[in-house]
């Protein structure tokens, strides 16, 4: 039977809507992911099916995906991941790429779209969710954490965590770090920053990004503490205007207050969720200033509440997350702008098949952001991704 034209056009037609509704078509749909197989030390990168976008899904081609510290909490196996986590589980929670699928029922995206994610999975009907405060979700599931993520060739995320990112001004590498970006972001817009003094405890990505930001802010001092000398030498390419090991110092407190003229700081973040940095942030702080505890301690923190909060009329600020999706818009902005430039913090570029270097330097110490590209792992023979059909 032959096919005239025209049935021809209109079937060509139909098949090029389906492609870009519902993405591609594969005979056999396995990947490469990188994963915690087992509860103990380390990870492995497995073979395993691509996931299917349910109803309101969207399945991600991923580009670029970077390391989180809770990644290396993961990799550790420490007592945090032991009490968090449930293998197997694929890992990644930062990360930018391409739409490949969508569900039926989503409405929003579309195949081809260049997006990154919010990782936090909130329920939506919860009186955090409604009320404004998503980011405080008591129901929130976070991807890499509590549902497999973004270390692999394709994350399957729900179109209400999508973030439509624009290629000409963010690259996939770039682009991948706002997520960890959006933590910082989040911390520093709680205060005014504008001709502070601004003290920064913790030089990690999340410091960092605050040390950026506090002087694209307009801070008139920030001044950074942490033990390895790699990351002080970070803070001062990110504007830190002094820089101290805080383990080759006596006090540490009383060395912030001998560079800010024997007094103390407006603003004190602390980020490193060290007990002894905790400690000393409210000390670092003026009287009457505030003290933003972002970092997370291993283990439950003694202080002198009287002492060292109540007598000072600190304003103590704790905080986690970012509001969703309000600090999003501020984060692209200062990204796509060029206000805050984070490429001198992407150390190293790896494919994902490198995966234990980038855990082991990031172990050490010898390295800040790393992102790492899950689409330059060597695949398995019986493994067939066909390629994305072109709109």
């Amino acid at each position: 039977m032959r096919i005239g034209k025209a049935t021809h056009r209109v079937l060509g037609e139909l098949r090029i809507r389906i492609r870009r509704r519902w993405g591609i078509l594969r005979d056999v749909r396995t990947m490469w992911a990188l994963r915690k197989a087992a509860p103990e030390r380390g990870l492995v990168l497995a073979e395993v099916p691509v996931p299917r976008a349910g109803d309101r899904d969207v399945l991600v081609r991923v580009e670029a995906a970077s390391v989180c510290g809770t990644d290396l909490h993961i990799f550790n196996w420490d007592g945090w991941a032991e009490r968090r986590v449930s293998p197997p589980l694929t890992l990644g929670h930062e990360f930018a790429g391409t739409v490949a699928e969508v569900g039926a029922g989503v409405t929003r995206a579309a195949v081809g779209d260049y997006v990154s994610a919010e990782s936090h999975v909130t329920c939506g009907m919860c009186f955090q969710c409604r009320t404004g405060h998503a980011h405080m979700c008591e129901r929130t599931r976070i991807l890499g954490v509590d549902r497999d993520g973004a270390f692999a060739r394709y994350v399957a995320v729900p179109e209400a965590v999508i973030w439509r990112n624009d290629r000409t001004k963010l690259p996939p590498e770039i682009a991948t770090l706002q997520e960890p970006f959006g933590n910082a972001v989040f911390a520093t817009s709680e205060q005014e920053l504008t001709g502070r003094s601004v003290a920064v405890l913790g030089c990690g990505p999340v410091g960092l990004f605050t040390i950026a930001i506090a002087r694209a802010s307009g801070a008139s001092v920030v001044v950074a503490a942490d033990v390895r000398p790699y990351r002080l030498s970070l803070a001062e390419q990110m504007g830190a205007t002094a820089t101290v090991n805080a383990a080759e110092t006596h006090d540490e407190a009383e060395w912030f207050r001998d560079h800010h003229e024997g007094r103390g700081f407006d603003v004190v973040f602390e980020m490193s969720g060290a007990p002894e940095a905790i400690r000393d942030s409210f000390r670092i702080a003026r009287n009457g200033g505030r003290v933003v505890l972002f970092g997370l301690p291993a283990e439950p923190v003694q202080i002198d509440v009287a002492e060292t909060l109540i007598f000072k009329n600190l304003d103590v600020l704790a905080l986690s997350g970012r509001r969703i999706f309000a600090t999003w818009y501020k984060t692209r902005w200062l990204l796509e702008s060029g206000v805050v430039d984070l490429r001198p913090l992407i150390t190293h570029e790896l494919p994902l098949e490198d995966f234990a270097a980038a855990f082991c330097e990031l172990d050490a110490g010898a390295a800040c952001k790393i992102v790492l590209d899950p689409q330059r792992v060597e695949p398995a023979a019986t493994s067939t991704l066909l390629e994305e059909v072109a709109s």
